[in-house]
């Protein structure tokens, strides 16, 4: 990987972590692309998802500084119930993490026909939420935090966005666009940095560290400043368009990138 490699790369990866098209459908697609090997492709997918999450502090920070205000109140409020919401939504993830990961990564080098599949999958399930019209709640309750929860666990697929299903069911459960768009972000946290940790395990495991150690200096930096840099403009830009209901542009997009995918996988075999 060289280092224009690793700022386009950088650059999807931080766009579509909180667009609703799936970022790792997308590194997929650009790592096929651009001809990236593997066990590169795995170090820098780490390198970009910590950036991502740096990006989601830096834009959320006002929020996530008054949870933990909230929270080292040390009694019962509102911040509390809310961090309890988002540890509630991470049940899901975290057994398909600790129990079918090795399943998981097995789906992943299934090629990019599945991806092209998840994206229609991603387009239909934003589409459902774009057309339906539930009825309003005024918070997001435990049995929401649980059912986003599932959502976020089964887009561990490549190709079924994590933002887009998790913001489409929230939505579909009759949650406030605004809401439902933070607490999608603020409950991927700790997945993406356990993800990333189990990830750096899994690469010092199996001995390739030396696929680490050749990516060029100047790779890891651009490619971790572009993921940075669009994430935080992603994030915002996200909520924004979130909170105006334009969901239906990013279910034809991911409609068309899924077309892609499958194509492209049809004439490479």
């Amino acid at each position: 990987m060289d280092t224009f490699q690793a700022i386009i790369l950088g650059f999807v990866q931080g766009l579509t972590e909180f667009l609703p098209v799936s970022s790792s459908g997308h590194l997929s697609i650009g790592s096929a692309v651009l001809g990236v090997e593997s066990s590169e492709n795995l170090f820098f997918t780490v390198l970009v998802h910590v950036a991502t999450v740096l990006s989601t502090i830096v834009i959320l920070r006002k929020e996530i500084g008054q949870l933990f205000k909230g929270l080292f109140a040390f009694q019962k409020n509102e911040e509390t119930l809310y961090i309890g919401k988002i540890l509630f939504s991470m049940i899901p993830v975290l057994i398909v993490g600790l129990f079918f990961k090795d399943q998981v990564e097995e789906i992943f080098g299934s090629g990019l026909l599945l991806v092209g599949i998840c994206l229609w999958i991603t387009a239909s399930l934003l589409s459902f939420s774009y057309f339906a019209k539930p009825r309003q709640k005024e918070k997001i309750g435990w049995w929401d935090a649980l059912v986003i929860g599932l959502a976020q666990a089964v887009a561990v697929l490549p190709g079924i966005s994590r933002s887009g299903s998790t913001i489409a069911t929230g939505l579909l459960l009759g949650n406030k666009k605004e809401a439902v768009a933070k607490f999608s972000f603020l409950m991927v946290l700790i997945p993406i940095l356990g993800e990333a940790f189990l990830d750096v395990l899994k690469i010092m495991e199996a001995g390739t560290t030396e696929a680490v150690t050749s990516l060029p200096v100047s790779a890891m930096i651009f490619g971790f400043l572009a993921a940075f840099i669009t994430g935080c403009l992603a994030c915002k830009w996200m909520i924004r368009i979130v909170s105006k209901g334009k969901l239906i542009y990013f279910a034809i997009y991911c409609a068309f990138a899924g077309t892609f995918a499958i194509l492209w996988h049809c004439f490479a075999a």
